[in-house]
């Protein structure tokens, strides 16, 4: 075998770089939040953790303060977020940003992946049966077919 056939093993050169994983408060996105974090620390990726604001409602337009309120959810996850991380300290070290982006759930995780230049997408699955008329976010980021997508239940 020559040496131009001959190829070394390259430990830690493969792999995601930058790992996106779209988290709400809902139990399904923690888990894929958990999930994320689990393959950051095994690839030594970054973990992105975006939280995407939600554009003015109906509600808003009539004067109820969503700013306000999506700035509160933004705030009380990246809480719970430090004290998971905390709980974790000297047992896992993950690497990891919180985000927020404004928009609709699917273009706010689009944007996210694309500003940070994710390689790959974690999403929860679901909880709404309205989904399954319109699609679900995660459907949404899998046609696209941009990133590997994971979707945890």
């Amino acid at each position: 075998m020559t040496d131009q056939q001959h190829h070394r093993f390259e430990r830690g050169t493969d792999g995601p770089k930058v790992i996106v994983a779209g988290i709400d408060g809902s139990g399904s996105s923690m888990r894929a939040a958990a999930y994320a974090a689990g393959l950051a620390r095994r690839q030594n990726a970054l973990l992105a953790l975006v939280y995407v604001q939600p554009v003015m409602s109906a509600g808003t337009a009539l004067g109820a303060p969503a700013a306000d309120t999506t700035g509160e959810v933004a705030e009380g996850l990246v809480n719970e977020i430090r004290t998971a991380a905390e709980q974790l300290k000297g047992i896992w070290k993950v690497r990891w940003e919180f985000h927020t982006f404004p928009g609709d759930p699917y273009n706010g995780l689009v944007a996210a992946a694309d500003e940070l230049k994710a390689d790959a997408v974690v999403v929860g699955a679901s909880e709404s049966a309205g989904h399954r008329f319109i699609g679900s976010v995660a459907v949404r980021l899998v046609k696209a077919g941009r990133w590997p997508v994971t979707v945890v239940p």
